[in-house]
């Protein structure tokens, strides 16, 4: 039995999560509150949010994490190709934090690998919304001709960003997020990027498992860091995968 959280009681120890052998590997708690506050303690001890409409908020710490190691992004000679076509063509940008809204609603129309319908419930989508207001959610965002065609967002504490769900309108527009992403954390010294679970599409592109306790011992080492301070793309920041495999 998992344990049923109060608004005021605290997480559990995250080594009591649910094994493998169970049917939902990583799950820690159900219950409690999706206020800013309890967020904020969630984050901070690699513990997120994941549930969907009519279930009572469930709270996970999986084991091993899926994370992206920022100096181990992958560029593929096929998305270099397309990179370097839309860093040439007029119109086309990457803007940060400039429609945060869009960029989460097209998300919630888009399943995670292996899952049917969406996890980002009105819940989430509101409280997301609530938390991006005070500085800790971001948005990454491709746009063409003005217009918003792929993009994502994620929660930043500290030198730590974890990524929650990204879109895409057209080929490769989540991988120009990710990849500007990338570019940005490299510069602002954020080493790692939460990708919570596997998936073989961010595997290719170089997210690996790491154990929890391994996951756990880096956030102890960043979160407490100044965050970056100014959360804005710049071409010149490409020049961070120029060079990347």
């Amino acid at each position: 039995m998992i344990p049923w959280l109060e608004p005021d009681t605290p997480f559990p120890d995250t080594r009591s999560a649910l094994g493998p052998d169970t049917d939902a590997p990583g799950l820690l708690a159900a219950g409690g509150d999706l206020s800013a506050q309890r967020l904020e303690a969630a984050y901070r001890h690699g513990i997120f949010p994941w549930f969907s409409q009519g279930q009572p908020v469930l709270w996970w710490s999986t084991d091993p994490r899926m994370v992206l190691p920022v100096a181990e992004f992958k560029v593929h000679r096929s998305f270099r190709k397309s990179l370097a076509r839309f860093r040439r063509t007029p119109g086309c940008e990457v803007r940060v934090d400039t429609a945060f809204d869009q960029v989460m609603k097209a998300c919630a129309t888009t399943p995670r690998d292996g899952q049917n319908g969406t996890w980002i419930v009105p819940d989430m989508r509101q409280v997301y919304g609530q938390w991006h207001k005070l500085g800790r959610v971001h948005s990454f965002e491709t746009w063409i001709d003005d217009q918003l065609v792929g993009g994502l967002y994620g929660v930043n504490i500290g030198r730590m960003f974890y990524g929650e769900s990204m879109f895409a309108w057209r080929t490769d527009a989540s991988k120009i997020a990710l990849a500007a992403l990338v570019c940005f954390s490299k510069a602002n010294g954020i080493a790692l990027i939460d990708c919570q679970q596997q998936t073989s599409h961010l595997a290719s592109l170089g997210a690996r498992p790491i154990s929890r306790a391994d996951f756990e011992a880096h956030l102890q080492g960043v979160v407490d860091q100044s965050p970056p301070s100014v959360w804005a793309y710049d071409e010149a920041l490409w020049s961070q995968i120029e060079h990347s495999a």
